[in-house]
């Protein structure tokens, strides 16, 4: 057993040959530019309320972090087939994807677990989760959603462990019960949408009802039917297709003027989604290249999440609102190999955890507090098999094993004058893992072993307006994560069938987010820009046990640096038309072992972002009954390799994924009240290409059609 402290604010110094340069860019840049929420072009030039940033509510406009939204509207209008693809068209994310049912963003050069989801300010993470991408992200029906919100480099105070990279937050449709009148209220739509390059179909029905004003529920069923995709270079891309079916529910009531009860439950099912590129199946080299060689690699995933939420506010009390959520979640992630007739392998991990978050609100020398606690309870179990070998040594993770994460937080946004307003926050947190049954391969036997940690993380950031339009915002945020059970005593094969173990000494990883931006706003215009500096300590990374072996071991062994430049803006000129575009930028080094005890090398940040740029022009009917937007997307090479990406011989080429140009048309029209369609022709020019990283091309030439029927 091993414990260990950290209760540091710092401990990271800054290289100045390498930080001076991009911070007096980053300072001069955001001097003009601002980083607005992504909306669509009707919306986009007026402020929304956003809540993830600051756990309350807040205008968009008047927040002092980097922020991303995307609303049920937009997910429908831009014909969006997945959670993580809806994040597309948002500066600073790359969204990777090893098979087409997965999808994994890279939010400012970090991913998966390096990331916080949440939905509904419920915490998806587990402490099962593998490094690098993972399919997770995408085990949340975006149908389901009223909208997404993206805190960039942010989320360690606010939310705890993992919000390296950012925290997205996942809001769910309410029932309308206090929108409609009074009395009894049923509403009902259905959607469908197909595309031809797949052959996909899917469907969604949603009914909602209640007594207005006191009560409301909302029942939502989705399928989905996902064929292979195809594109120009490797053509049909057999078994990248797979089913999958969801539910949610939520009912919700007034308990008395003040207090609110809400009740909610979502289910997804995952069947059959092949990890194409290391199969068969990929039997054409993709600029080098190399192909398949496995029979079958396959994942089902199945996730549940039920929880009961309270909320209120006090008159005369030195808490003026609260809220406290109950939750529980249920996950399996089972995986099946076929490399060879004397190779085949299975993976079961279930997954129980129980959450509680508390959260309360209060007035504090003239500003507004918000304070809290949470606490999340993983329960672990794990099988496998592997023919010709002891199941035991095969597991995943540790079996009969039991993570604890808690935390406590408080964070002050208080105006110093009319034109300046402050942030401070703080949280500390302690991490505990027990694992009940670790395979011993020295002895053939199982053991156990625990670690706990403890963390106290702090950020300061204010915004200053220079006009009523113009806003700038910025600081400083630590983050961390620590480590998971997964990183204590993984056992999986990853990337192009490296095989990748845990380790038990482990400590947590810690960053700094350095962050400058501005945001302005005014009539038809809206522009911005933000600019980050982010560097990272004790990245647990996975490392070759001997130089150049295909067994990596986790280690802390990494430290790194990433800048970027994130710019967004449009204008509507003609009263109906309106040009938005963003781009990003994103420049990283790492420093880390080629081998256990080897030297350190310096190399890129693996699987970073290279420059994307995207612009489009839109037009709406001047009576708003139907739209039309045209959009070019562009990504340069991303020639910066790390060695791990060298190695990943089935998902990057040789030299680096190659850029790409990419145009696509939509379109919309609004029957009648009840009634809206949506049309649209993706990569026009069947372009051949793959988002880096990705063990599957994108789709070729598509085209999508959409209905939504309301009553």
């Amino acid at each position: 057993m091993h414990s260990h402290s950290i209760a540091r604010a710092g401990n990271i110094t800054l290289p100045l040959s390498k930080t001076t340069g991009p911070i007096a860019l980053l300072t001069l840049v955001t001097l003009f530019l601002f980083e607005p929420p992504l909306r669509s072009a009707e919306t986009l030039l007026l402020p929304d309320t956003v809540v993830t940033a600051s756990r309350i509510g807040e205008d968009s406009l008047e927040s002092m972090s980097s922020i991303g939204v995307v609303t049920a509207e937009q997910f429908r209008e831009q014909g969006f087939r997945t959670v993580p693809e809806a994040l597309a068209n948002t500066p600073g994310v790359m969204v990777q994807k090893t098979t087409h049912g997965h999808g994994s963003p890279f939010i400012r050069g970090f991913t998966g677990r390096q990331n916080l989801l949440l939905v509904d300010g419920v915490r998806i993470n587990n402490s099962t989760y593998r490094s690098g991408p993972v399919q997770y992200w995408n085990t949340v029906d975006g149908f389901s959603m009223d909208r997404l919100e993206l805190v960039r480099s942010q989320g360690s105070v606010q939310y705890g462990s993992d919000a390296l990279g950012g925290t997205m937050n996942i809001l769910t449709a309410d029932t309308g019960y206090l929108a409609a009148d009074a009395g009894w209220f049923q509403r009902g739509s259905a959607q469908y949408r197909f595309d031809t390059n797949s052959r996909s179909h899917v469907g969604r029905l949603q009914t909602r009802f209640g007594d207005g004003k006191n009560w409301g529920a909302s029942l939502g069923l989705t399928g989905k039917n996902f064929g292979d995709i195809r594109d120009s270079g490797v053509g049909r891309m057999k078994n990248t297709g797979y089913p999958e079916q969801n539910l949610d529910l939520k009912v919700e009531t007034l308990l008395n003027p003040s207090t609110r009860l809400t009740f909610a439950h979502q289910y997804l099912n995952q069947d059959d989604v092949w990890r194409w590129h290391s199969t068969i199946y990929n039997d054409t080299p993709w600029n080098g290249t190399n192909t398949g060689s496995y029979a079958a690699r396959i994942y089902d995933q199945e996730r549940s999440l039920t929880y009961l939420k309270v909320a209120g506010d006090l008159i005369d009390s030195p808490v003026q609102n609260y809220s406290a959520t109950l939750s529980f979640q249920r996950s399996q992630d089972s995986a099946f190999q076929d490399r060879s007739a004397t190779d085949v392998r299975t993976q079961v991990i279930d997954v129980d955890t129980i959450g509680l978050d508390v959260q309360l609100e209060s007035d504090l020398l003239g500003g507004d507090l918000v304070y809290g606690i949470d606490y999340y309870r993983d329960s672990i179990d794990s099988a496998g098999t592997r023919t010709g070998r002891d199941p035991r040594s095969r597991r995943p993770v540790a079996d009969d094993s039991t993570y604890h994460l808690l935390g406590a937080f408080a964070q002050l946004r208080k105006p110093l004058n009319q034109r300046l307003e402050t942030t401070l926050g703080a949280r500390i947190t302690h991490a505990e893992a027990e694992l009940g049954r670790v395979w011993d391969p020295d002895n053939s036997t199982d053991i156990s072993a625990n670690a706990d940690w403890s963390n106290v993380v702090f950020n300061a950031r204010a915004l200053y307006r220079l006009d009523d339009s113009w806003n700038l915002y910025g600081g400083a945020s630590q983050g961390f994560r620590a480590p998971n059970a997964h990183d204590l005593s993984g056992n999986i094969t990853s990337r192009s069938g490296q095989e990748q173990l845990g380790a038990l000494d482990l400590e947590p990883e810690k960053s700094w987010t350095f962050e400058l931006g501005s945001r302005f706003t005014s009539g038809d215009i809206s522009f911005g820009a933000a600019g980050f500096y982010t560097l990272v300590d004790d990245l647990i990374i996975s490392v070759p046990t001997a130089p150049g072996g295909d067994t990596v071991e986790a280690t802390n062994a990494q430290e790194a640096e990433i800048v970027g430049i994130e710019l967004e803006g449009a204008v509507r000129f003609l009263d109906n038309l309106t040009l938005s575009g963003h781009l990003t930028w994103q420049e990283g080094d790492t420093t880390s072992p080629s081998f256990l005890g080897g030297p350190s090398e310096e190399a890129p940040v693996s699987r970073l972002s290279p420059l994307v740029a995207s612009l489009a022009l839109r037009y709406d009917s001047p009576d708003q009954r139907w739209w039309v937007e045209g959009r070019v997307t562009a990504a340069g090479k991303q020639d910066q390799l790390s060695a791990r990406d060298q190695r990943d011989t089935q998902r990057i080429p040789p030299g680096g994924t190659p850029g790409y140009l990419v145009t696509s048309i939509r379109t919309g029209l609004q029957v009648s009240d009840n009634l809206e369609l949506t049309a649209a022709l993706e990569n026009i020019t069947d372009e051949d290409y793959r988002i880096h990283g990705s063990g599957v091309n994108q789709p070729g030439f598509n085209a999508i059609v959409g209905a939504k029927v309301s009553w």
